[in-house]
């Protein structure tokens, strides 16, 4: 899977789970039919917000994106739906390319060795992002929601 249509793949699904949740809400606050919509897809929304937020610390490392855009990449998960402007801003700057360059070139820093490990392996490195995933929604969920 290609930078491109792996971080698409996860913006997309980021955005998408925005608005179920956000219909969650509708449900939960205006109707007051129900809160099953937030209760679940907040839980499926933080999932994939952290999937999102992990994916683009990956590609930040691979593409050695500045600081800058990293941080405008991971800040575009909190509005709604702005995951998917970002991946198309990426796109039209040639940020997502079609190949990973930590697949070819050695790692330098410290933050390209477990990346290009996880991208030279692909099946123990989607366990590992899978298992990232999930120890950092755990993380989440012990510390609670916001304030």
């Amino acid at each position: 899977m290609t930078p491109l249509v792996l971080f698409r793949r996860v913006a997309v699904a980021e955005a998408v789970t925005w608005a179920l949740l956000l219909l969650g809400m509708v449900l939960k606050y205006l109707t007051e039919t129900t809160e099953l919509g937030v209760r679940v897809f907040g839980m499926v929304h933080g999932v994939v917000f952290v999937a999102y937020c992990v994916t683009t610390v990956l590609v930040t490392v691979d593409q050695r994106w500045s600081a800058r855009r990293a941080l405008l990449g991971l800040a575009a998960a909190v509005p709604p739906f702005c995951t998917v402007w970002f991946d198309r801003y990426a796109e039209s700057r040639g940020l997502l390319p079609a190949t990973w360059r930590l697949r070819a070139d050695p790692p330098v820093t410290v933050l390209e060795r477990p990346a290009a490990w996880a991208l030279r392996h692909p099946g123990r490195g989607a366990a590992a992002g899978v298992a990232t995933v999930g120890a950092l929604t755990a993380v989440a969920l012990l510390v609670g929601p916001p304030a």
